[in-house]
């Protein structure tokens, strides 16, 4: 039963929507995973920052059992003894009136799109059915039918037609862009990422966020960040808005709120948003499932008595400091925030960034590709000096295969 083993089965009968590396993973504990064959590696990748507080966290996952073989699933036809404590924590703990449980990111996405329009209608005042939407190019929100309708990205939306209509497309970091679609009063919301994750870690200039904020307040319009993936400590902050004391109408969570134990999303806004929602109008069969609401608070609890933004921020500087030291005329760029950080890899081959990561496995890093010449490097968010110094060294012992390609 080695990995070849294993990858067959996966080629033969699973669907072929995924390009993983060639590594098969049986064991993980904070930032360290062990494929079948026993060999440990680097996590670079953090389940896409879903693990930010490390794989297996022994808190998560006694919080998990306990509940677990007590009471996982009444569906929300009744009341259970857990969520109301889940949202009375996580609303005091980020500062809105309400929070909706729902399971996935794309899930919260939707989530908002549908809190927006009917916002609009109800109290904004716009003719139904001609609500709009701003988003940004080279957006990633999810892969439903009506989050790639407006992907900038073709393999999310190719053949994938017909589109929802209703969304608007704007470069991303571009103020004035928006300024000019704010002027339309047909406008319900504004949706971003903070920071641009699936398109390589791309940052907005100083002040970005706040104006945002500012020019979605004196037009009426609805600032939903999608902070699924930004979120719960990944940049050196609770959220990416934090960094210019920032809060959204809306705000999306996801991944690392379960501590990559189960799917959890929430979507929190303030009254005026959340109760134009009824009974009935939406909702979901697990969201806010008693096994859920104790695992997303302990999850929180981690990062938060953990100190795991501290840690985020004082490691990410060393990383950054670290991989900016390293002499190769084939890497462009090194960005982020935090423990959100990407390398640019400029190469004649356009399989070079691929290539590298596969070094990377093999020399013990794990680590993938997003839009061909950018690798993402996200690791758990409890990583330690020791740690970072040794994954700095694998990844510079492998850009030498670059010289062959």
């Amino acid at each position: 039963m080695n990995s070849s083993y294993y990858i067959e089965l996966e080629e033969k009968y699973g669907a072929h929507n995924y390009h993983p590396l060639p590594v098969v993973i049986s064991k993980a504990r904070g930032c360290e995973m062990w494929d079948v064959e026993g060999k440990k590696y680097y996590d670079f990748l953090s389940g896409y920052s879903a693990v930010n507080q490390g794989h297996c966290h022994s808190k998560i996952i006694e919080a998990l059992i306990n509940q677990a073989s007590n009471l996982t699933l009444t569906s929300r036809a009744f009341y259970n003894d857990k969520l109301g404590e889940y949202e009375k924590y996580i609303t005091t703990l980020l500062g809105f009136d309400k929070m909706l449980p729902m399971n996935t990111g794309a899930e919260a996405v939707e989530t908002g799109i549908k809190l927006a329009r009917r916002w609009a209608y109800t109290k904004k005042g716009i003719q139904e059915n001609r609500a709009k939407i701003i988003v940004c190019a080279e957006n990633f929100h999810g892969r439903t039918s009506t989050i790639v309708s407006f992907s900038t990205d073709p393999s999310a939306y190719n053949k994938f037609g017909p589109y929802m209509p209703g969304f608007e497309v704007i470069p991303f970091n571009d103020l004035n862009a928006l300024k000019e679609k704010l002027q339309d009063s047909h406008v319900a919301a504004f949706l971003f990422e903070p920071i641009q994750g699936e398109a390589g870690i791309i940052l907005p200039d100083n002040g970005y966020l706040a104006s945002v904020r500012s020019m979605c307040s004196a037009t009426n319009v609805l600032m939903i960040a999608d902070e699924i993936q930004t979120g719960l400590c990944r940049t050196g902050k609770m959220m990416a808005c934090d960094h210019e004391n920032v809060k959204p109408d809306i705000l999306l969570l996801g991944k690392a709120l379960s501590g990559g134990t189960m799917p959890i999303s929430a979507v929190l806004a303030n009254d005026e948003v959340m109760l134009t929602i009824h009974p009935g109008e939406h909702g979901s069969t697990f969201g806010g499932n008693p096994l859920a609401s104790v695992v997303a608070i302990a999850a929180l609890k981690v990062l938060v008595d953990e100190q795991m933004a501290e840690n985020a921020d004082k490691m990410g500087k060393l990383f950054r400091d670290k991989l900016s030291s390293i002499k190769s005329k084939y890497i462009k760029e090194v960005r982020g925030i935090g423990l959100m950080n990407a390398i640019e890899i400029i190469h004649h081959n356009p399989n070079a960034a691929w290539n590298l990561c596969e070094t990377f496995m093999q020399n013990g890093l794990l680590a993938k590709p997003t839009h061909g010449d950018k690798i993402r490097l996200t690791p758990p968010l409890m990583i330690n000096e020791r740690q970072i110094n040794e994954a700095v060294e694998i990844i510079e012992e492998s850009l030498p295969v670059l010289e062959s390609l």
